[in-house]
């Protein structure tokens, strides 16, 4: 799997007690922040996205769901080669008049 390292520099490291969510990610645990998943490497942080695969799919399979991701604050998280937003646990796609349902995301 190939990252990217994130530009610019971090007023913080991140860990239990930064206040950035923390999101298990194949068997490591990065860090939700402005939109990006941080992983810290040594003296800098790589950005990762969560895989487009069975568990999350990029697929349109729209939901029950009328959420203003982005005014009510839900975090943005990358997936594949988009952004969706963590709603209740699930990532939800914003698609036309509906949101899809893209996966669970694991939290702790």
């Amino acid at each position: 799997m190939q990252h990217s390292t994130h530009a610019g520099e971090h007023t913080h490291i991140h860990g239990q007690q930064c206040g950035h969510m923390a999101v298990l990610h194949n068997g490591h645990v990065d860090y939700l922040h402005d939109g990006h998943l941080h992983n810290r490497q040594g003296d800098h942080y790589e950005e990762h996205a969560i895989a487009i695969d069975e568990t999350h799919p990029a697929s349109c399979s729209p939901l029950a769901c009328s959420c203003d991701h982005q005014a009510i604050g839900h975090e943005k998280v990358p997936h594949g080669d988009h952004f969706d937003y963590l709603c209740d646990g699930e990532l939800h796609h914003c698609h036309g008049d509906h949101c899809d349902s893209h996966g669970l995301l694991i939290t702790h």
